[in-house]
Order: structure tokens, then sequence, then C-alpha cells
């Protein structure tokens, strides 16, 4: 998968207007990477960097979904989280990216120089603080994800839906813009499990499926008791 152009040329458009602007930054860190950075269009299923490559740069969704996911040695693939609209990721402890990320739809991500970034933070102590709330905060996530590829599948699938509704509130109804296979990759489940899981949770009442992307809940309370 190609990216649709690079960082690189982004950040000097032809014109030689400053990057449009984007929505107002709701933290000092949000604020330096959107003052800072070039906002660039990814394709759906486009890669936007990959797995050994140089972690040069950091990212900050706009609109759309990203996926980082790793090739086990035997073929299989394991997701590693999610992004939404908001999210930034691409922040590694080492100089190479242990994951590579894809745009699951098509998305707009405003991309900054990860040293610009770092330079700023010694200068401005509530940047500094922002970024290590931000490194805090993908490590905790890490720590949920391993924990929940220990729970049974249904534990798995609900704690998911849960996660999801938390992150994109939109009352009952959970968005999902990734595939059945995408959350069977990134639960560490076939496909035929999930689905037929989500199948036994709308048979008991707890959920409900208008489509393949959207989802109901229905009950709540009784899918907190089961993820609990």
């Amino acid at each position: 998968m190609l990216r649709t152009t690079s960082p690189e040329v982004a950040a000097k458009p032809s014109d030689g207007r400053a990057p449009k602007a984007t929505a107002p930054p709701s933290t000092p860190l949000a604020g330096a990477i959107e003052m800072i950075g070039a906002q660039m269009t990814y394709a759906r299923n486009s890669e936007i960097y990959g797995e050994g490559e140089p972690a040069d740069y950091l990212y900050k969704i706009v609109t759309g979904t990203v996926r980082t996911s790793k090739i086990l040695a035997d073929g299989r693939r394991q997701i590693g989280s999610f992004y939404l609209p908001g999210d930034i990721f691409g922040l590694e402890v080492g100089d190479e990216h242990t994951f590579s990320a894809e745009a699951i739809t098509e998305s707009r991500i405003v991309v900054i120089k990860r040293s610009a970034l770092i330079g700023l933070a010694t200068r401005d102590g509530n940047v500094a603080r922002q970024l290590w709330t931000l490194t805090g905060r993908e490590l905790a996530r890490v720590q949920d994800h391993i924990l929940l590829l220990v729970k049974t599948a249904q534990e798995r699938v609900v704690g998911f839906l849960l996660e999801m509704a938390r992150r994109a509130p939109a009352g009952d109804a959970v968005e999902l813009p990734m595939s059945r296979q995408d959350i069977a990759d990134y639960l560490g489940l076939t496909i035929e499990t999930v689905s037929r899981t989500l199948s036994t949770l709308e048979s008991e009442g707890t959920i409900e499926l208008p489509s393949a992307r959207c989802v109901m809940l229905r009950k709540p309370a009784a899918l907190g008791r089961l993820n609990a």
C-alpha cells in the first residue's frame, strides 16, 4: 500500500501558503501539532507508515479512522490500536515504528516532525506535560489491550463495544468504521467467533445490529456486568 504523498511534500504547499487551519485545539499539545504541522489526506486502506520505518513524525487525526498492526511470524495479523478523530498516534519509545499504520477510511491527518515537537516541549512546560500524559495514555492502552486478550470471547467483544462507546459517544449507537476482520484481529479471535458472539448478544437482547457497521447498546448495564 502506498502513501498518497509524503510529509515532506505536504509540509510545503505548492502555493506557498501555510497549511489550512484545523478545528480549535483542546490541549497545548494538540495546538502545537495543528499550528506547526501540515494537514494530509490518506485514501482508504493506504499506508501512513510501515513497521521498522524511522519514527520521525507524530500524527493527529482530524477525520477518519486509523489502525496500527503487525504481521506475526506465522502470517497472522495483530491489530494493536484503533485511532479516532482527535487521537494522536505515532509516538514511539525508540527511533523506529514497532507497528505499521493504515487509514481504515479516507482520513485527514495533521503531521508534525517529532524533533520539532520535542524541541517545543523543551521550551514549553505545558506541551511537555501533555506529551508525558500522551505517553502514559498509550502505555495504559497497551496494558488494557493485553488484559483484554486473556478474557473469554464474549468478554473481549463486549469490552470492545464498551470501549468504542466511551471513545466515540453517540447515545446508544456505536458506529464501527472498521470491518469484522479488523475487530477479530484486534481481539485475537476469528471473524466467525466475532460474528457468532455478536449474534448471541443480539438474541439475548443486550444489543441490536441494524447494520454491519452499527451496534445499538440496548442494555448497557448488562453489558457492563458481562465485561466485569
